[in-house]
């Protein structure tokens, strides 16, 4: 169903739960809400539970989803773990990544995320050598979204160095374009679509020399495109960069025009009160990605700080360790509270504003994110009747999604009015954990 009408047991409205609400869809676009329906009108789909909207996945590195369950074991750094990640990104080709990212993005689906920012750097084949189609790999991302039913915004990355004043190493071959100008070029040939959208990435100032940094951001300056970048997740790069250029990863952006409401840092992990000063103040967001922060051990970033500061939150799943966007969220409090050892550093709608709106707006999707007249209509249906959130009073419907359900409790997921995932089964990929093995298993193989 593309129009009709959804009647929500129990609908999160931004502020509080209402129960009883009937949302009117036309041309995938919400086109009416109404409050105190105790019943479903004739003709409604009826999604009991607790109805959000559509929850936005703002970090993802799609071919990590490989990675899962083999990286656990023993000891290590993220350097480490970044070899291990090269030699999968080593195999891809645009048939194998199109496979895993159609399952990864069904997976999405089924953990109620409508909306994903995929930060894209593998462009070439091994070597550096461009496929025929120079956008094959991006190209296989924006259509394995369409056939898994999702949203994405391609952010598409220049990377073009190994470190401060360093070539690509052979693993990094196949991410560069040689230049911010050939990047630029390529990228300005994709084309976005009804369930697309195009912006830009800086992979880290370690990746991109500061000269060519204007580039990138004058890019997604003239297109009013989101612009992305990994900032400052390790003191490792933040003692080369002080090496390099005297000054911190923050400054050096701000320096280079990069920073400003449309830019997104991700991870701003180890951040000075300057550096979050200039986030803050420039209005750029910060992009928390709690469960893959921790599992690399990277640390907890200050993430109180960055909002008070004037940087909006949104969350994402990064290496997908988890895909659970209700445990980024709940993990960002808890991580708080564990640095702090005090409680409460932001309301479950907060939280819930973070996985919704305002990771949508860090995607360039203004009208998503709401549940009200003009917005898509892409809702996550929770069920409050399972093992983990039976109990709590309905009206605490916003604190039982944040501290007590999880991806498993997703019931419904609607993207642009179609039903994507109902009664907790993906609508077109009929056996997600089959298409995560199969394509898993192929680049193993």
């Amino acid at each position: 169903m593309t129009d009709g009408t959804y009647w929500l047991e129990h609908a999160w409205l931004g502020t509080h739960v209402e129960p009883g609400v009937s949302v009117e869809v036309a041309d995938g676009r919400i086109g009416a809400v109404r409050t105190g329906t105790p019943a479903p009108p004739p003709g409604a789909e009826v999604l009991r539970g607790l109805t959000l909207p559509g929850l936005a996945n703002a970090h993802s590195h799609a071919f990590h989803r490989a990675l899962r369950g083999t990286v656990q074991v023993g000891s290590g750094t993220f350097w480490t773990w970044r070899e291990v990640m090269y030699s999968v990104a080593d195999r891809l080709t645009p048939e194998t990544y199109h496979a895993l990212a159609r399952a990864v993005y069904a997976e999405m689906a089924l953990a109620g995320i409508t909306c994903v920012g995929e930060f894209h750097y593998v462009h070439h084949a091994p070597g550096g050598t461009p496929y025929a189609d120079p956008n094959a790999m991006g190209e296989a991302l924006i259509a394995a979204a369409a056939e898994a039913g999702i949203r994405i915004t391609l952010l598409d990355t220049c990377y073009l160095s190994s470190g401060f004043g360093e070539a690509p190493d052979t693993h990094q071959l196949r991410f560069s374009d040689g230049s911010a100008e050939a990047w630029a070029a390529r990228c300005a040939v994709l084309e976005e679509r009804d369930h697309a959208r195009i912006g830009a990435a800086i992979h880290s100032v370690r990746a991109v020399p500061a000269a060519q940094l204007a580039t990138v951001a004058g890019w997604a300056q003239e297109r009013r495109a989101p612009l992305h970048v990994h900032l400052s997740e390790q003191t490792a790069e933040n003692d080369a960069c002080l090496a390099a250029h005297g000054r911190t990863p923050t400054r050096l952006l701000a320096d280079h025009g990069v920073l400003g409401p449309r830019t997104t840092g991700v991870h701003s992990t180890h951040l000075t009160d300057e550096d979050i000063a200039l986030l803050g103040g420039s209005g750029t967001g910060t992009c928390m990605c709690p469960t893959t922060e921790r599992d690399l051990a990277d640390g907890i970033g200050p993430a109180v700080a960055l909002q008070r500061a004037g940087s909006p939150l949104s969350l994402g799943s990064d290496s997908h360790a988890v895909i659970d966007l209700l445990e980024e969220a709940r993990a960002m409090e808890l991580n708080e509270r564990l640095r702090t050892r005090t409680r409460g550093h932001w309301t479950a709608a907060a939280l819930l504003r973070a996985a919704t709106a305002d990771g949508h707006a860090a995607l360039g999707w203004d009208e998503a994110g709401r549940i009200e007249p003009g917005a898509l209509a892409d809702l996550t249906t929770i069920a409050l009747d399972s093992v983990r959130t039976a109990g709590p009073l309905p009206r605490l419907g916003a604190e039982t999604a944040v501290f007590a359900a999880g991806a498993a409790d997703v019931r419904h997921t609607v993207v642009g009015g179609r039903h994507v995932v109902r009664d907790g089964a993906h609508t077109l990929v009929p056996d997600v954990p089959q298409a995560l093995a199969r394509a898993v298993e192929a680049l193993r193989a």
